[in-house]
């Protein structure tokens, strides 16, 4: 027994109540979700947008995710109600609604094809192909307007509308036209997309983005097969309208979210991975920072709103510039010596070279605090240290391991035979 009956006649206001929970439990959430992850997808590309409006394929990114917000912001029944409210006329929000839904799909295959272009590529395919679908999609929504005129809709349906009036004449070809506009565009894009995947170069950021997109635009395909099927139901006669206002939804609502991360997800991750590794780049050069402070008795700028890339910057600039001073300390042959022992320990070349680096470096520091009075003689630089201002990570790396550094170090101070041959 429905709930509603079992309440009674004298339980209205409960019966209200369910009735609002569940539409904001379930249906508006369908709608309002997806509105605010597009607005954040739209905020995320807004500056770029907005900087380089020139470009094509931004300005088709900018014209998808504003469509979007707008379909779903007009599409929830609260919306369609104020409408239909402030104009005066019945359902009018279903033109509206179908036509923005209409240029969402045509904004869709302006992507694809700015995307899949080179932006430098002017050529007249690609106008003429532009021009068909601005001009295809503008026709759809003239039509759409048109048999929307013709059609007798005196009673609003805020949540049904396709279904109620499936069997209403020019209003029937209007809801057919809209969901064949839309599922073209779907099946056109999901299509392109997927292809686009298995190409090879792709970034990784690109590739996940351009999965959840394919993925998005795939589950749009299920929106139209709901509403479809529950319009054909009502032409023969069956009651399936639990398709088109429960299913459908929920199945816009998963595909607008899915697009909108698909469009962040590059974006965000290009952005924290850079992020992640200029950071990462800093902490590895800590060894060596605090290796060079003992030289110079300074330490870095410090500035507590500066910038990741700008803080790397000043650490490697203050590295470079201690290891300058230690290179008339520096010991060639020692270093070459440690390289030959860290490979005999079993270490690979990279390795080997931070190793025998390190080794060099500590020698260094420590000549020069047994002869500081070197520091201001007009003797000539010391050997090459080009190798060293180059592979500053991997030695700041090494420091980190001084037991291999002092094994290395004993194996080069030994005499040459007096180091077992098996070892």
């Amino acid at each position: 027994m429905p709930v509603g009956e079992f309440l009674g006649p004298a339980a209205a206001p409960a019966r209200v109540a369910l009735a609002t929970s569940r539409a904001f439990s379930g249906l508006y959430v369908s709608f309002w979700l997806p509105t605010a992850v597009l607005a954040a997808a739209l905020a995320i590309k807004l500056p770029s947008i907005l900087k380089m409006w020139r470009d094509p394929l931004l300005r088709a990114v900018g014209g998808l995710l504003l469509f979007g917000c707008a379909v779903f912001v007009f599409a929830a029944p609260g919306t369609i109600h104020w409408t239909n409210r402030v104009t005066g006329v019945p359902n009018i929000s279903a033109p509206w609604v179908y036509s923005l839904l209409t240029a969402l799909c045509a904004s869709w295959l302006l992507l694809i094809i700015a995307w899949r272009n080179d932006l430098a590529d002017r050529s007249a395919q690609t106008r003429r192909a532009t021009r068909l679908v601005v001009a295809v999609y503008a026709g759809v929504v003239v039509v759409l307007w048109v048999l929307f005129a013709l059609a007798d809709v005196p009673v609003e349906r805020p949540r049904d509308l396709d279904t109620y009036y499936a069997n209403t004449p020019f209003m029937r070809e209007e809801i057919l036209l809209y969901l064949l506009a839309h599922t073209v565009a779907c099946s056109i894009t999901a299509r392109l997309i997927w292809n686009w995947i298995r190409t090879d170069g792709l970034d990784a950021w690109l590739r996940w983005g351009l999965r959840l997109l394919g993925v998005g635009y795939a589950t749009n395909l299920f929106f139209d097969a709901s509403k479809l099927t529950a319009v054909v139901a009502r032409w023969t006669g069956h009651d399936l309208d639990w398709l088109s206002t429960d299913l459908a939804p929920s199945a816009a609502c998963v595909s607008a979210t899915l697009v909108a991360v698909g469009f962040i997800v590059p974006h965000v991750g290009q952005y924290g991975h850079e992020r992640w590794r200029l950071r990462v780049g800093h902490w590895r050069l800590r060894p060596l920072y605090r290796l060079t402070r003992s030289v110079t008795g300074g330490r870095e700028p410090f500035a507590p709103r500066a910038t990741a890339d700008l803080r790397l910057i000043r650490r490697e600039t203050f590295i470079r510039d201690a290891l300058l001073q230690l290179s008339r300390y520096m010991d060639e042959d020692l270093r070459t010596r440690s390289y030959d022992a860290a490979v005999a320990l079993g270490h690979e070349p990279g390795r080997a070279r931070a190793l025998a680096g390190a080794v060099a470096l500590l020698d260094a520091v420590d000549a020069r605090q047994r002869h500081p009075e070197a520091e201001s003689a007009s003797a000539p630089s010391g050997p090459d240290t080009a190798y060293l201002l180059r592979e500053i990570q991997d030695v700041s790396q090494a420091l980190r391991h001084p037991e291999v550094i002092e094994a290395v170090r004993a194996r080069a101070a030994a005499p040459a035979g007096s180091v077992p041959a098996h070892e």
